[in-house]
């Protein structure tokens, strides 16, 4: 009886049940016009070409565009109310203004002060790094040490470690966040820094860990002497803001140590918890200057959610400098701007590649440009390989970025599948040169309506640990060949057809 009352009265079963609500009333008032069908179908029919010509005008991706406008031409009513909640990238001026305000108080901490940096970096990447530092607000930073972690099971203890030698502040900012041990191992030291004084602040996505924490989770931390906030708050009604989420993972001690990379603060990520068979990801740590901007975009999105701008000097101290070799650049994507920030800088290092790009990424719903890219790269001699999970979280997903294989192997793209379980890491590398590790997935909500993070890396000395990584990784994957793809049956590939045309709200 407990257990049925746990489900029954679960936030999750109470908000599926306000959505469907919601949905019941739709059809019931749709059922209600049924003897005016022909004048109901007509407006509808109107009102769908209106929403057909707003997204032609708009200056999106074409593929999407397309398929956008079969699916609200397939189904008048649905199409375009999914269009309006789901597919169109809505922010209000007054969100947007609010964003900028909070951007100009911290803009000094990120000034862009890049030009006499330039002279140092080869010509042939040169356009990526400035169209980070002009597009995504950001700056180059070198005398940052860079350590690159195969496995989140490797990265748990050091970032163990790191937290229990927090002396001024703690920032911690999660897309998931689950209790169990690894969150509680956490919980404890920050509960112990925060009777200690030093200030500890927690964000975590409220959707992401809806079926995860209690509704009032925040509470619980603040016992503790913790600030807390789950972002973007998900109440059971119809709205467009739901679709933003933050799918950031950050964490920063003291403002001179900061994480970032695949991982959340749930056990299956570092292993101790088995859902999908092996889980790989990867977390980076940089500790020096370039903490810096792992630090503004933290405070952008807090100081967004809680309006507080109070006090922010403090948490930009001076920081160690490192010998080291080469640049990072820490930069965020969010929605509130026109820049497809991730889509941009994964798009310029495939083509501007010239022996070879390797790519991990857990989803792979893409669109005709991103194909394109892949394809004119192997076309001309570029050794492009995808790794993808071979147990997947979501089997749509799976079902769906095997719609590619073919198209992709013909054209000489190798893709190969995580044989052990799940692949849960976002990284690209490049001719052992240029790397990006953070939380930007290939799928069409990633790139477009989430808060990401990545950290772009320009010659350091983890760029040799990515590519041994990824290459070790490829001993336990399964190459797919065109062999695998004919065995694809007709039915399976209608299924493929129709997740196709639902790809944008995957």
């Amino acid at each position: 009886m407990k257990l049925i009352k746990k489900y029954l009265f679960h936030r999750l079963t109470l908000t599926g049940l306000a959505i469907l609500l919601q949905l019941a009333l739709i059809i019931l008032i749709l059922l209600k016009l049924t003897n005016h069908f022909i004048y109901v179908y007509i407006i509808f029919m109107i009102i769908s070409i209106i929403i057909a010509l707003f997204i032609i005008d708009r200056n999106d991706n074409p593929s999407f565009k397309l398929l956008w406008i079969a699916l609200i031409f397939i189904f008048p009513l649905l199409g375009g109310i999914l269009y309006i909640f789901i597919g169109h990238p809505y922010v209000s001026k007054k969100n947007k203004i609010k964003w900028q305000n909070i951007n100009k108080q911290l803009q000094k901490y990120r000034a862009n002060d890049n030009q006499a940096e330039f002279s140092n970096i080869n010509q042939h990447h040169l356009g990526q790094i400035k169209y980070l530092c002009n597009y995504a607000n950001t700056k180059l930073y070198k005398n940052t040490k860079t350590n690159y972690y195969s496995l989140g099971d490797y990265a748990y203890p050091e970032m163990i470690e790191d937290l229990k030698k927090a002396k001024n502040f703690i920032f911690i900012e999660y897309f998931i966040i689950e209790e169990g041990r690894f969150w509680n191992d956490i919980v404890k030291i920050l509960k112990e820094k925060a009777e200690e004084g030093i200030e500890v602040r927690v964000m975590y996505d409220d959707l992401g860990c809806i079926a995860l924490l209690p509704s009032n989770y925040q509470k619980t931390l603040a016992s503790y002497k913790i600030k807390a906030i789950p972002f973007n708050r998900f109440i059971p009604i119809l709205s467009l803001f739901h679709n933003n989420r933050d799918h950031r993972k950050i964490m920063i001690i003291d403002g001179k140590v900061g994480y970032t990379g695949g991982i959340n603060l749930a056990d299956e990520y570092v292993n101790l918890k088995e859902k999908y068979g092996h889980w790989k990801d990867t977390v980076i740590r940089l500790e020096g200057p370039g903490v810096e901007h792992l630090t503004t975009l933290f405070l952008e999105l807090w100081n967004y959610a809680t309006n507080d701008t109070r006090n922010i000097e403090k948490f930009f101290p001076k920081t160690d400098l490192f010998m080291t070799a080469g640049y990072v650049i820490p930069f965020g994507d969010n929605p509130f701007d026109k820049e497809q920030t991730g889509k941009e800088i994964y798009m310029s290092i495939i083509e501007q590649s010239t022996n070879y790009v390797y790519i991990n990424t857990p989803y792979f719903i893409v669109d005709y440009d991103v194909i394109t890219a892949l394809i004119r790269a192997a076309k001309r001699g570029v050794d492009i390989k995808i790794t993808l999970p071979h147990i997947p979280d979501k089997k749509y997903v799976k079902l769906l970025a095997e719609s590619y294989y073919k198209t992709l192997i013909k054209s000489g793209v190798k893709i190969y599948e995580y044989k052990p379980g799940f692949i849960h890491a976002k990284s690209f590398i490049s001719d052992d040169t240029v790397a990006v590790v953070g939380t930007i997935n290939l799928d069409y909500r990633s790139l477009v309506h989430h808060f990401e993070d990545g950290i772009y890396l320009y010659n350091t000395e983890s760029i040799k640990d990515i590519k041994k990584d990824y290459l070790n990784t490829l001993q336990k994957c399964l190459a797919i060949n065109e062999n695998n793809v004919k065995k694809i049956s007709i039915f399976k590939r209608i299924i493929q057809s129709i997740l196709k045309l639902f790809s944008p709200l995957l």
